[in-house]
């Protein structure tokens, strides 16, 4: 089988390589899935660079999930509560390592696909609108409320937007291409802010003075994050949950948010952070409700997932070139 392997920690650009290696045996209660597609997320790209939260062995395959077909079952597995059968549209959870033909998964680790969704939503229905859904819902957000948020026109941020819709509540969306703007109005953002021509700590200032604001979501950390933490009300909460500013950096010194102590101490203002991998250490009755809630949703269309572009995996580098360009359109799916 083909698969996408990273010979060490660099620039995906520079790392990356298809090879043919044998197809994986499931184990004890295992199941392998034929991967029909699978998502390049900016996540993907930082772990090759070896700066997300966790760090494979090199050499790795990439890939945080998929969509595919269940090809075979270990034994023990297929015939749990759940299910599982052969030939069945599943999606992997906590899964790493997709960007191959065929994934081993434990059987609690693969989930049915409803008939109705597309390939590529169901290759992206774990990551995104999961995250969404647990950012909006660890906030309390509900009618009346604010929220503000950065990188609105990412997967997550248009999710978000979804969700204010369904839950009532408003948002500031901010965003950095002035051609972004008006699609976030279409979906529903209350106020958007272009950092391209607008002066984000000024138009932040005007809105919090008509609508006092404490919650928030960053996924660009660095100068703006630290922007929207001091915009806050006092005692407001802002959870990162990404540092779209730092894909590049190498300085250590860039990859922080600079924020004034004042905004801490004397503001009551607070910053946690939130990443999904360490979310999927839930327990398992937990984590298959919210997962449940997240499917209906998506079934029902109240949470869209944009259309990804296709792209067959002996063209992975155009794929990684696409992940981080301005206006790329929708995510890049490599497909087998």
């Amino acid at each position: 089988m083909r698969a996408v392997v990273a010979r060490e920690v660099g620039e995906p650009g520079d790392v990356l390589t298809v090879r043919r290696v044998p197809v994986p045996e499931p184990g004890p209660g295992q199941v392998l899935v034929r991967v029909d597609a699978a998502p390049v997320h900016a996540g993907d790209l930082h772990v090759i660079r070896g700066r997300y939260g966790y760090a494979p062995p090199f050499p790795a395959v990439p890939g945080l999930e998929c969509a595919g077909t269940v090809a075979a079952f270990g034994p023990g597995a297929g015939d749990g509560e759940d299910g599982l059968r052969l030939g069945q549209r599943v999606t992997t959870v906590g899964v790493t390592g997709t960007w191959q033909e065929f994934v081993v998964a434990d059987a609690a680790q693969v989930l049915p696909v409803p008939d109705s969704l597309s390939v590529s939503t169901a290759a992206q229905l774990i990551v995104s609108p999961l995250t969404a859904w647990l950012l909006v819902t660890g906030l309390g957000l509900g009618p009346g409320d604010w929220l503000v948020q950065t990188a609105a026109g990412s997967t997550v941020g248009q999710l978000v937007l979804d969700l204010s819709r369904r839950l009532g509540f408003r948002t500031v969306n901010v965003v950095r291409r002035r051609a972004a703007v008006d699609r976030i109005r279409a979906l529903g953002g209350t106020e958007v802010v272009c950092t391209e021509d607008e002066d984000l700590p000024e138009r932040l200032a005007q809105l919090t003075a008509a609508h006092p604001m404490s919650k928030a979501i960053d996924c660009v950390a660095g100068r703006v994050g630290a922007d929207v933490l001091q915009a806050l009300a006092p005692g407001g909460e802002l959870v990162v949950y990404g540092a779209l500013s730092t894909h590049r950096q190498t300085d250590p010194a860039m990859l922080g948010i600079p924020v004034p102590a004042d905004a801490i101490i004397f503001g009551g203002r607070s910053m946690r952070g939130f990443f999904l991998s360490r979310w999927f250490a839930t327990p398992p009755q937990v984590a298959r409700r919210e997962l449940g809630e997240v499917i209906a949703l998506v079934e029902k269309s109240a949470m869209t997932v944009p259309e990804g572009q296709a792209i067959p995996v002996d063209r992975v580098l155009k794929a990684v070139r696409l992940a981080e360009a301005p206006g790329h359109g929708g995510k890049p799916l490599l497909v087998f």
